[in-house]
């Protein structure tokens, strides 16, 4: 009965002629009755009046609705399986009724749409922004047919027992479908948001696309979404499906086809109603929790272009390239030892030919005084034994000729048995003692004090390599072999969490679509199966291939050093800076790591994960200071355990930045007061060569040698390199402890970082100069105004460039470490200064 009654009052109360009641307008009608009779038709007596009309596009309805009546707008359109046309809806409020909003619901073929007006949408703290004017665009279900007429019905009501005046328009979007390489000009706004439709064309199957804006704020959101109904076009629902991102100027998403099934794509852009997702000002906070904030005008004028992305060929040309400059490395480091090899096998041929004596050669037998008096054993060789060794047919000492033998055959027969006989005892018991366990640094003391005193030595007034070389080779070998063990432990174990995190990063991004979780430069980031940016990757190649080359070049210098001590080289036992190669294979490990772990923090960029991008910089940082150093102290170096838990406590400080030190003045102090302390007591350390204590006289020493050396006599400080060196590396640190702690920089790991190399390069310059005589602040949607197109082949952007140069130039940094004092591997080492 009550479903009778419905129909006959909808019949009775439609104005017009009668309605042609087809089967889609009868369905309508159906879901009317029942929701009446569901919900009820109001209060006893009272009659709940439903008005249809036949409504037209284009055409603007002014109208009033009650709590007492309704209005359903029914409307159809021809829909074209070959063409494309959206359907937009437009609405405005003419009176602020907030108590009782209007319902509007919009009923179509596999969507209902449903939005109030004024429309409420909720920013941070859950703050309310009402609206009266919105428009939606209806989403167009496909259809099989060359030709269908759909239907679709604005059903208007609302609880008001006033009456709310409104308009309404219905109208076609023309251009609703997006051209490849076309811009296409709009407006939106929280309120009234816009997408349009992709179609990927034949022989395309990636696409970016592109949105700009001259408006920095409003801040807004674009989304990629697949071609479904209903289209999720609001602020507050954007997020639910599809991919997004945040955007001021610039936003840009790679779209492969393999993503969407249907070939196709919604490009849906939306205006927050807050800018504090883009990094703008935050807004007050209501008074009330049900007050409404007037949002004002957030309109925003953008641009969309959709260009085709780059193909096969490109990433294969990119890749062939990245490889060919390194692999170039490869060969002409290959082709540089091929003629050096050749180049001293002609020297040992010229210098041991048989029919050339040392008369003939122009040059005299190398004598041993030449090199100092520390032989490899720590006794001293006669004068005798030299003169008759450097006679021998041996080749280790000298140059062999014919004129000896021919004088004293017998005599040099017996004594070359001898030298042979030595040689062999002495290299079984130098294997057998290297080949104990126990042989460890502190079991003895390597310096004999029948020699001299440490403290005697190491407070002259002119040091030289010969004072802080002393102790057994053996012993400190194995010493700098640890700093290789070590960084490859470290290795290790801090880069398989790191990984097993990036691969998470990269599965929330792909499973969310939220690209503001990674920092990519979007307008060059060429994905490769599930990595977003496989560019920023590969670029890190070189620090992996330039590291593993520089490990080959350390261990062929190793085997040659090894070579001449087996041979007694007086140029490899005396002369020359002490060669340990422990550091070096440390610093090759660390540059591979760099490649390896900035790759890993390249598959999803952002603020929390920079540190593993920083870690081994510190590290190699760290290292080449401590190679520095060592070259002309090589007895009084950081050992290897105290240098890496100097480093884990930057590492640590650096995590500790990242959580606290955003504005936090606490962490600054405490950072800054160690960053000082750390630095002079480091400054004593250098200063004193080791030779201090720290005790509880400490205070007492300070004070007394103030008082001696500055107040009673004005004496200058006795080694005057060393004072400077410390008091600019102090000057530069306070520096930077001051900077820190009045700017408090956000990003405090590039921070730390400069830290590192500017202490780094203070060395570096401090040896050459005596031997002659590195933003996470802003937002993502702020990072993408900074976005750039690809600069190199298309396929690499700047920032891979970077990667190229830096690697390169690492591995020349390392290169010149390694080689800096070759010039000195004929110079005794009692007279090569220590600096």
């Amino acid at each position: 009965m009550v479903l009778r009654s419905c129909w006959k009052s909808r019949h009775k109360n439609s104005s017009g002629p009668a309605p042609c009641w087809t089967r889609p307008r009868l369905a309508a009608l159906l879901w009317l009755c029942v929701t009446q009779f569901v919900c009820g038709s109001g209060a006893e007596g009272e009659t709940n009046t439903v008005i249809q009309k036949d409504a037209e596009f284009d055409v603007t309805y002014n109208d009033t609705v009650t709590s007492e009546n309704q209005t359903i707008y029914a409307f159809n359109h021809t829909v074209s399986r070959n063409k494309t046309e959206g359907v937009r809806v437009f609405v405005d409020v003419l009176s602020q009724g907030f108590e009782s909003p209007i319902l509007f619901v919009v009923r179509q073929k596999q969507a209902v749409v449903s939005f109030q007006v004024p429309l409420i949408l909720r920013g941070l703290y859950q703050r309310k922004y009402p609206y009266s004017h919105v428009g939606r665009t209806l989403c167009q279900p496909p259809t099989r047919a060359a030709s269908e007429t759909q239907y679709f019905f604005v059903d208007v009501s609302t609880l008001s027992s006033l009456g709310t005046n409104y308009q309404l328009r219905v109208s076609r979007v023309e251009s609703f479908t997006l051209q490849t390489d076309k811009k296409f000009s709009f407006t939106a706004s929280p309120s009234q948001p816009q997408y349009f439709k992709y179609v990927f064309p034949d022989g395309v199957d990636t696409v970016i696309v592109k949105v700009n804006s001259e408006m920095t704020f409003p801040c807004s959101v674009m989304s990629i979404q697949d071609i479904q109904c209903p289209v999720y076009d609001l602020d507050n629902n954007v997020a639910f499906i599809g991919m997004y991102q945040t955007m001021t100027k610039k936003g840009a998403i790679t779209v492969q086809r393999k993503d969407f099934p249907s070939n196709s794509f919604y490009v849906v852009v939306v205006v927050k109603t807050e800018d504090e997702a883009c990094g703008g000002p935050l807004r007050f906070y209501p008074l009330r929790p049900d007050e409404l904030i007037d949002a004002g005008n957030r309109s925003k004028f953008i641009d969309v272009i959709v260009t085709p992305a780059i193909n096969s060929a490109v990433y294969v040309r990119g890749m062939l390239f990245c490889l060919g400059i390194f692999l170039s490395f490869y060969l002409l480091t290959l082709l540089m030892t091929c003629l050096e090899n050749k180049r001293m096998k002609k020297r040992e041929v010229f210098q041991i030919a048989p029919d050339m004596s040392p008369a003939e050669t122009g040059k005299t037998p190398a004598s041993p005084y030449e090199y100092g008096s520390f032989a490899d054993n720590g006794s001293t060789l006669s004068s005798e034994a030299i003169t008759d060794s450097a006679t021998s047919t041996d080749n280790n000492y000298g140059y062999v000729g014919r004129e000896p033998f021919k004088r004293r055959p017998i005599l040099n027969h017996l004594h070359h048995i001898a030298i042979r006989i030595e040689q062999s005892l002495d290299s079984i018991g130098r294997s057998r003692q290297e080949s104990l366990s126990s042989v460890e640094e502190d079991d003895y003391d390597t310096l004999d004090d029948i020699n001299s005193d440490k403290n005697i030595v190491r407070t002259k007034k002119f040091l030289c390599v010969s004072d802080l070389s002393r102790k057994d080779k053996r012993i400190l070998s194995k010493k700098y072999q640890i700093y290789f063990w070590n960084i490859a432990t470290i290795a290790v174990f801090y880069a398989l969490p790191v990984v097993q995190l990036v691969i998470t990063y990269q599965t929330v991004v792909n499973v969310t679509g939220n690209q503001d979780i990674c920092f990519y430069n979007f307008l060059c980031a060429h994905p490769l199966g599930a990595l977003s940016a496989f560019n920023n990757i590969l670029s890190n190649l070189g620090y992996v291939l330039l590291g593993l080359l520089f490990l080959l070049i350390v261990l062929k210098r190793d085997i040659v050093h090894n070579r001449a001590l087996v041979r007694n080289d007086l140029n490899a036992l005396e002369c020359g800076i002490p060669k340990h190669f422990g550091l070096y294979y440390a610093m090759g490990t660390a540059l591979m790591m760099e490649g390896l772990l900035s790759a890993c923090y390249h598959v999803c960029p952002n603020y929390t994960n920079f540190q593993f991008d920083t870690s081994f910089m510190y590290m190699i940082a760290g290292l080449c200071m401590l190679k520095l150093y060592q070259k002309r102290h090589p007895d009084i170096n950081a050992s290897a355990y105290t240098a890496y838990a100097c480093l884990a406590g930057v590492i640590f400080f650096s995590v500790l930045g990242v959580v606290f030190g955003k504005g936090n003045t606490v962490f600054w102090i405490i950072f800054s007061v160690i960053h000082i302390l750390s630095t002079m007591l480091l400054s004593t350390q250098l200063y004193y060569m080791g030779r201090w204590r720290l005790d509880s006289g400490i205070l007492r020493r300070i004070v007394y040698v103030i008082y001696t050396d500055c107040i009673r006599q004005c004496s200058g400080p006795m080694y005057i390199d060393r004072m400077v060196l410390l008091v600019m590396g102090n000057i530069v640190n306070w520096s930077l402890a001051a900077y820190g702690l009045i700017e408090r920089p956000n990003d405090f790991a590039s921070y730390l970082l400069a830290i590192a190399i500017c202490n780094l390069l203070l060395y570096f310059a401090f040896y050459i100069i005596m031997k002659g005589l590195s933003t996470w602040q802003k937002t993502p949607a702020e990072s993408r105004e900074h976005n750039r197109d690809c600069i190199l082949l298309s396929f690499f952007d700047d920032h891979d460039i970077w990667h190229f140069l830096s690697s390169i130039a690492m591995f020349g940094s390392f290169l010149v470490l390694l080689t800096m004092d070759d010039d000195l591997d004929t110079v005794q080492r009692d007279k090569i200064l220590a600096f």
